[in-house]
C-alpha cells in the first residue's frame, strides 16, 4: 500500500508543474491585461505611462522569463504581490481561504452523510414511494439555478421571517459578543450559503449512488448471496455497497477542487469575503499574480482529489493496488 501511494504521488509532481506552465501561458495570452484594466477608462494616461506600468509589473520581459521568475518565487511559497493593491497574494488568500473552506467542507460533509444512504435505499427500494420522492427532489435540485434558490431563501428566511442574516459572515456587533455568541452569529450567517451549496451536490451524488447500486444489484455474486439465504440487509450493505462506492469515490475526489472554485455564485450573492469572490474580482481586474496563486491552489486540490480517490479505490478494491497480481 505504501509503494502504491508513493508511486501515485511521484506521478503527480510533473503533472502539477505542467499545469502551472499551461495556466501561466493561457492567462497571459488572454485578451486584455492589468495595464489596460487600470488605464482604459482614464483618457489622460498616455502610452509612456502604460509602458512604465508594464515595466513596474515586469510584463515587458519575455513570457518564459516571467514564468521562470514566478516559479522561483513559488518554490519559496511566494506568489508575488497583487497588481491591484500591492499586497502579498499569500496574505490575501490566507485571509479568505478559511471562510470558503468552512462553507464547502460543511456542505460536502452534509452531502456525503445524506446522499449515499438516500441513493442506496432508493436503489434497494426501487419504484417505492421513497424512491419516487427522492427522484422528484433530484430533478428539482438539478433544475433550480443556484442564484435563484439563493434569492428565494434570502426573501423567505431573511426578509420575510427574519430568521437568518442575508449578507456577510458576521454582524457588526460582534465586538461586544463573547466567544459563544460570535460562534452562533457566524453559524447563523452560514445557514443560507450552506443550504445553497448543498442542494445541487446532494441531488447529484444521491443519483450517482443510486445508479451505481442498481448496477451492482444486477451482478451474479449478488444473486448468489441471495440464493445462499443471506439476509437482504447483509446482501445490500456488506456485499453490494462496497463495490457501489467506486463511482461515488470518483465524484467525491473530483469535488475537492470545488472547495475553492465552486463558491463564486453564492459568495457574490451573499457578499461573503471568500475565495470565490476574490477569484472573480481578480480575474476581472487581470490581477495575474492573484489569479495564478488561486489557480495553483485549485490545481493542487484537483491532483490531491485524484490521489485520495486512488487511495480510496485501493482500500475498497484490493485488486487496484495489487495491479492484477495473483
Amino acid at each position: 500500500m505504501t509503494s502504491f501511494i508513493l508511486k501515485r504521488f511521484i506521478e503527480i509532481i510533473p503533472v502539477f508543474f505542467g499545469i502551472t506552465l499551461i495556466t501561466f501561458v493561457v492567462i497571459h495570452l488572454a485578451p486584455g491585461g492589468p495595464v489596460e484594466a487600470q488605464t482604459e477608462l482614464n483618457i489622460k494616461v498616455g502610452a509612456e505611462a502604460r509602458e512604465n506600468l508594464k515595466k513596474l509589473y515586469g510584463l515587458d520581459r519575455p513570457l518564459h522569463v516571467q514564468y521562470i521568475d514566478w516559479l522561483k518565487r513559488f518554490m519559496k511559497l511566494d506568489f508575488g504581490e497583487s497588481f491591484v493593491d500591492q499586497r502579498r497574494v499569500f496574505d490575501k488568500i490566507r485571509e479568505r481561504l478559511p471562510i470558503t473552506l468552512a462553507i464547502n467542507i460543511i456542505s460536502m460533509t452534509i452531502i456525503f452523510i445524506f446522499a449515499i444512504p438516500i441513493g442506496v435505499i432508493s436503489a434497494w427500494k426501487r419504484h417505492s414511494l421513497f424512491d419516487r420522492i427522492t427522484t422528484v427532489f433530484v430533478f428539482a435540485g438539478f433544475s433550480i439555478p443556484h442564484f435563484w434558490l439563493a434569492l428565494l431563501l434570502m426573501m423567505l428566511f431573511g426578509v420575510e421571517l427574519g430568521w437568518f442574516p442575508i449578507s456577510g459572515i458576521q454582524s457588526i456587533e460582534t465586538a461586544d459578543m463573547n466567544f459563544f455568541e460570535r460562534l452562533l452569529d457566524i453559524a447563523r450567517h452560514l445557514v443560507l450559503p450552506v443550504c445553497v451549496a448543498t442542494v445541487g451536490g446532494l441531488a447529484g451524488l444521491s443519483r450517482y449512488a443510486r445508479s451505481s447500486m442498481l448496477e451492482v444489484l444486477r451482478q451474479d455474486y449478488i444473486r448468489t448471496a441471495r440464493a445462499k439465504g443471506l439476509p437482504e440487509k447483509t446482501v445490500i450493505f456488506r456485499h453490494g455497497l462496497r463495490n457501489a462506492l467506486l463511482p461515488v469515490i470518483t465524484i467525491l475526489g473530483l469535488s475537492i477542487p470545488g472547495l475553492i472554485g465552486g463558491s463564486v455564485i453564492f459568495e457574490t450573492i451573499f457578499a461573503i469575503p471568500g475565495m470565490g469572490q476574490l477569484y472573480y474580482s481578480s480575474a476581472m481586474a487581470r490581477d495575474y499574480p492573484t489569479v495564478m496563486g488561486m489557480l495553483v491552489i485549485i490545481a493542487f486540490l484537483t491532483l490531491l482529489g485524484n490521489l485520495l480517490a486512488d487511495i480510496a479505490y485501493a482500500i475498497v478494491d484490493p485488486r487496484i493496488r495489487l495491479g492484477g497480481k495473483r
